[in-house]
């Protein structure tokens, strides 16, 4: 059975000044804001941190926090 490993989500990777979830399904790409991966993202309740929703969801998938 051939499996995908998962991938990888920051806050605030280097470069960038605001705070948002930020993901890429390898180590060798670069960082992209959740919202670019429409697959992933889920909507946020208000008054939370852009992504949270997303972050949680992507965690029970084994997503790498880093």
């Amino acid at each position: 059975m051939d499996k995908k490993p998962p991938g990888q989500m920051t806050w605030r990777p280097p470069g960038v000044s605001g705070c948002a979830l930020h993901l890429r399904k390898h180590s060798l790409e670069p960082w992209r804001p959740y919202y670019e991966f429409p697959e992933y993202a889920q909507s946020d309740p208000p008054g939370f941190s852009p992504g949270y929703t997303t972050f949680l969801a992507l965690r029970k998938q084994n997503w790498q926090a880093v």
